[in-house]
């Protein structure tokens, strides 16, 4: 399970036998669905996986705390990984910003990933190109300067939730577009047709020229479960190459 929601959430390399580390630090990415794709729950499950490999702690930014877990993993119930997710809630954009800028005061172990869930929510206090644009580079040298402090060939990974919302939204289009330039690597999550008593959700991974564009298969269970499983290739399914190379938005 680990190895898989690395797969979907990182274009890095895969470490050989003998390496230091699970999996390399793949670039800063991108995480894109409507409301109710599995957005928060996929990161969660990152956070979890990340948690237990043995590295730095998560930091998981989001405006709002989690009412309830948002998968049922085995790792869910591990309170030693649990243990090693520091959530922070910045209220507002303003303090978002304090927080990022503050980070490098932060004493403790320094996290080796680097989660932000809800975007959008901090896009709609009316911000312009210029300040998005800010707010996307400090969470690029956030993470950067957090992959200094740990260490060569560590790292901190970077993995930014965005809501989209329905076309026609110009402001929308306007702040993805300057988003993507900052994050070439993008997953999108897609509605899927759901199996027997599951909900089910396609991510198409678009690594933006770090390696080979991939897609999973996202399945809920009515208990919460998640599983990840390769997507079927295109001699299987007719219908594979519906996230399109050009960006893969629904």
């Amino acid at each position: 399970m680990a190895e898989k929601l690395r797969r979907v959430l990182s274009p890095g390399k895969a470490a050989g036998p003998g390496e230091k580390n699970a999996a390399e630090v793949g670039p800063p990415l991108l995480l894109l669905g409507g409301p109710g794709s599995g957005k928060t729950a996929l990161l969660f499950a990152v956070a979890l996986e990340a948690a237990g490999d043995g590295r730095g702690p998560v930091l998981f930014l989001t405006r709002r705390p989690l009412q309830s877990l948002p998968c049922r993993t085995p790792a869910a119930l591990d309170p030693l990984r649990l243990q090693k997710i520091r959530f922070q809630y910045p209220p507002s954009t303003h303090e978002l910003l304090q927080f990022l800028c503050s980070a490098h005061e932060t004493p403790g172990p320094v996290p080796s990933l680097l989660l932000l869930d809800g975007l959008e929510e901090y896009l709609a206090e009316d911000l312009g190109p210029q300040e998005a644009a800010y707010l996307a580079a400090l969470l690029l040298d956030t993470a950067a300067h957090f992959g200094h402090r740990v260490g060569p060939g560590q790292g901190c990974g970077l993995i930014v939730a965005l809501q989209t919302q329905e076309e026609g939204d110009s402001g929308d289009a306007l702040h993805l577009s300057l988003l993507q330039r900052y994050f070439p690597a993008q997953c999108w999550l897609q509605f899927d047709t759901p199996g027997a008593g599951q909900c089910c959700r396609r991510a198409c991974l678009e690594p933006g020229g770090q390696g080979p564009r991939a897609e999973w298969l996202m399945a809920f269970q009515p208990d919460g479960e998640m599983t990840v499983t390769p997507w079927p290739t295109q001699a299987d399914d007719p219908n594979s190459n519906k996230c399109s190379s050009s960006g893969g938005q629904p």
